[in-house]
């Protein structure tokens, strides 16, 4: 009997044992999986960030002075907020992908950045201009959902003033909500690819106070937006559906011919170009917003989850890449804007190839 209990013994030890070093293998073996991961890319991105630089800043210049000839078939209102979206992602691409993720990816070169004590006033002007670019988003969204679904007050809100009204409110709210960081922040630069990129005191860092604002901050930009992102969405579909549905059924209603309509054809691009951007931003933003909910709620106690570091990397550079894709959705979404596209493409050519001609 004593040499069956000892053995009954012997044989859950070992599976115990068994067990604890597989299970430390499989960590480990995961710890290396990641850790590979964010080295790889730490390496991208030191060509990603120069590459996305050098053709963000001149492609956003060129989207700005085609949609201000408004030349491209959009109605004033829409081009305007288009314009202001474009201003808003070019200044996101100097604040943060020039001044702030290239010196920190290339922090050798860059190393003097942390004796120059500017930090918590790049931190107000960097997500200040991030908050206009996300929600310049959400305006346009609930300007055409406006523009489609509630035709009754299309004619008050969808002009030029209102928009002009809008998007100062905006730009104004933007600014005054992100002052904090100035007292929030001290002047050095960290270095270090963070959420928090400016030296922060002992007393901020631990203080709940200063943690709520910023988890509010993380709120507001962008998981607000990206509810109401979703929820415009949805309400513009159902619309669209039901009035489609209604109008062909009057349109056919005797004839049993279903004959064009110009109306619908004429909202389709719009449409088309308003679902186009608001899958953008919600595809390129979702981890971005993901890690930094976690990263706050980290310091609030909550760690039965484990992001790694490698998730914040490829959140910023999707994030960024998202400042650097409305032309490409303009030109695939919109005939005019891509004709003056390509004579704006051409133009530094066009000299060179009248001299050959000639």
């Amino acid at each position: 009997m004593g040499d069956n209990l000892r053995s009954i013994d012997w044989n859950i030890t070992t599976v115990v044992r068994r067990f604890t070093y597989g299970l430390y293998w499989f960590n480990h073996g995961q710890y290396i999986l990641t850790s590979r991961i964010y080295f790889a890319l730490k390496i991208m991105q030191a060509g990603y960030y120069p590459i996305l630089a050098i053709v963000g800043v001149p492609v956003n210049l060129i989207t700005i002075v085609i949609l201000k000839k408004r030349n491209c078939g959009l109605s004033k209102c829409v081009t305007c907020y288009l314009v202001a979206m474009a201003m808003a992602d070019q200044l996101v691409i100097i604040l943060d992908l020039i001044l702030r993720q290239i010196p920190i990816v290339f922090v050798e070169q860059f190393d003097f950045l942390g004796s120059i004590p500017l930090c918590n006033i790049h931190a107000v002007l960097l997500f200040a201009a991030t908050d206009c670019s996300v929600w310049f988003t959400v305006t346009f969204t609930f300007d055409r959902f406006v523009a489609i679904c509630c035709p009754k007050l299309k004619s008050k809100y969808c002009s030029k003033k209102t928009m002009s009204v809008v998007l100062g409110i905006v730009t104004v709210l933007s600014c005054l909500k992100n002052i904090f960081w100035y007292f929030m922040f001290s002047t050095g630069y960290r270095m270090a690819n963070t959420p928090w990129f400016c030296q922060v005191p002992d007393y901020v860092y631990y203080s709940p106070v200063w943690g709520a604002i910023d988890f509010l901050h993380n709120i507001l930009t962008p998981c607000v937006p990206f509810v109401l992102i979703l929820l415009l969405n949805v309400f513009t579909v159902r619309h669209i559906v039901v009035s489609s549905r209604a109008r062909r059924r009057l349109r056919t209603h005797g004839s049993g011919v279903r004959p064009r309509d110009p109306e619908m054809e004429s909202r389709r691009k719009s449409i088309i170009l308003l679902f186009i951007i608001s899958a953008n931003f919600i595809l390129l933003w979702s981890m971005f917003m993901v890690y930094s909910i976690w990263y706050r709620m980290l310091y609030f106690g909550y760690n039965s989850i484990h992001l790694h570091n490698f998730v914040m990397e490829l959140g910023v550079m999707l994030q960024l890449l998202s400042c650097c894709t409305n032309t490409a959705i303009y030109a695939v979404t919109q005939t005019q804007f891509r004709q003056q596209l390509k004579n704006v493409l051409k133009f530094p050519f066009t000299p060179f190839l009248q001299f050959i001609r000639s």
